[in-house]
């Protein structure tokens, strides 16, 4: 249900498929901290399995720096894997060092392999295959030039790059946007003028191309200040691109859709977590969580919703306090939910009253919040340690972390009676883990 390497975080993830169905994740990695050095901590990618992608199996380091002098020789940041020949070509960022402001100085280089597995990397040549054009984007201090992403092209026998950018034509505190360069070898590119320019983003990051059954494109890119991601659509890759808002709610992050098992497309993505594993911790880079189901419905916004994959990790129901769970309630007038209490009465409290919904810890103080596009009638609550997702009417609405109290029967109370409500336990992959990247086990007992 959640994946970090051993003693480790997970940041931004690249998703492969092997011939033989296994998955493999590679992800930048580093230290529980809240002073995050990237520049000294996000060295290398981490590789984990699956066959299932809930159930991940760390595996070993699959890529790390540059040698000194090169373009990639201080850090390594996102990749992306797309298969060629009878093997796969990585696109990925390379840092060489700081500017005199102390602003990274970003490309994209290139490594080819052998293999499906994510593993047998061998860098081409030693400097970038693009980097950003000053015509259109920031080169010096608040550049970008990262997270790139590889599709075929739609308009011809190549292949056209998205790359997180700075729009030089804008002020840097709204100037992200999605840069894009096309090429027929995928070794020598052409920059173009932004794809996406929004006007009113600070960093627009790792943008994903996803063509979708009608030949049409979805594009979901983070968005820095919020801490979610959006999505747009558009006919063909060059536009035009329609805005449609948010797709992961704040606290998701970094997302890469793939084709599940059973066939259907989902999505993956980041969550945070707090340093020390209490509520006071700084929030800092987390873990990967399960996969949602992505829903584009034909001319409206697309949607994330519960993936039925992850329903056979769910146990038979019962009333008894469990830590890992997943309960349903139906929404009629105000209600809310007591998942945990505390000595001094309810500790983690879920609440909605139509179009706003929201989640309390102890004392009410507030976890997260959100206001529904249209009144929910039924709610859908995951927790997995200290992480709690909603779901309005099956759509992933809200996520949010929470250490305090202890589990309690969940009670519903709407209109002054209280209802027991019956929840499934969820059943961990791997609930013996004992080290920093293991789920929260829970408050000790009182």
């Amino acid at each position: 249900m959640r994946y970090a390497p051993p003693g480790l975080c997970v940041n931004d993830f690249a998703l492969l498929r092997d011939d033989d169905g296994t998955y493999a994740v590679l992800h930048l990695q580093g230290p529980w901290t809240s002073e995050f050095d990237h520049l000294r901590m996000e060295t290398s990618y981490g590789r984990a399995t699956s066959t299932d992608l809930v159930g991940w199996r760390p595996e070993s380091t699959a890529f790390g720096n540059g040698l000194p002098g090169r373009f990639d020789q201080q850090a390594v940041w996102t990749m992306h894997p797309v298969p060629y020949g009878g093997g796969m070509a990585m696109f990925y960022t390379g840092v060489s060092g700081l500017t005199d402001g102390g602003w990274p100085l970003q490309s994209v280089g290139l490594a080819y392999s052998d293999r499906t597995d994510g593993t047998g990397w061998r860098r081409h040549g030693t400097g970038p295959v693009v980097e950003a054009d000053a015509r259109w984007y920031r080169t010096g201090e608040r550049m970008g030039w990262r997270d790139p992403f590889v599709v075929r092209d739609d308009a011809s026998d190549g292949w056209v790059m998205v790359v997180c950018a700075a729009d030089a034509s804008l002020p840097v505190e709204v100037s992200g946007c999605v840069a894009w360069a096309t090429s027929d070898d995928l070794e020598h590119w052409t920059v173009h003028p932004p794809l996406i320019s929004p006007g009113d983003v600070d960093e627009l990051e790792c943008p994903v191309l996803e063509r979708l059954d009608d030949g049409s494109w979805l594009l979901i890119g983070s968005i820095g200040a919020t801490r979610g991601f959006e999505a747009w659509t558009a006919p063909r890759l060059r536009g035009p691109w329609t805005r449609r808002g948010p797709l992961g709610p704040t606290g998701s992050y970094a997302p890469r859709v793939i084709a599940a098992p059973d066939g259907s497309r989902v999505v993956l993505h980041t969550t945070p977590r707090r340093v020390g594993l209490t509520d006071s911790g700084e929030r800092c880079r987390g873990m990967l969580a399960q996969p949602k189901s992505l829903v584009v419905p034909d001319g409206s916004a697309p949607r994330l919703e519960w993936w039925t994959g992850l329903d056979a990790w769910l146990l038979e129901e019962t009333t008894e306090p469990v830590l890992h769970a997943v309960g349903d309630v139906d929404v009629s007038g105000r209600v809310e939910i007591t998942l945990r209490t505390g000595e001094d009465g309810p500790a983690l409290v879920v609440g909605c009253d139509g179009k706003n919904l929201w989640v309390t810890g102890p004392a009410g103080v507030p976890l997260g919040e959100t206001v529904l596009t249209e009144p929910a009638a039924t709610l859908r609550i995951l927790t997995v340690g200290e992480y709690v997702e909603v779901y309005a009417d099956g759509v992933f609405v809200l996520t949010t972390l929470c250490y305090a109290g202890h589990p309690a029967p969940w009670t519903a109370v709407t209109e002054g009676r209280t209802r027991t409500l019956p929840v499934r336990p969820v059943r961990l992959p791997d609930p013996d883990r004992d080290d920093a990247s293991a789920v929260w086990p829970g408050p000790a007992a009182p």
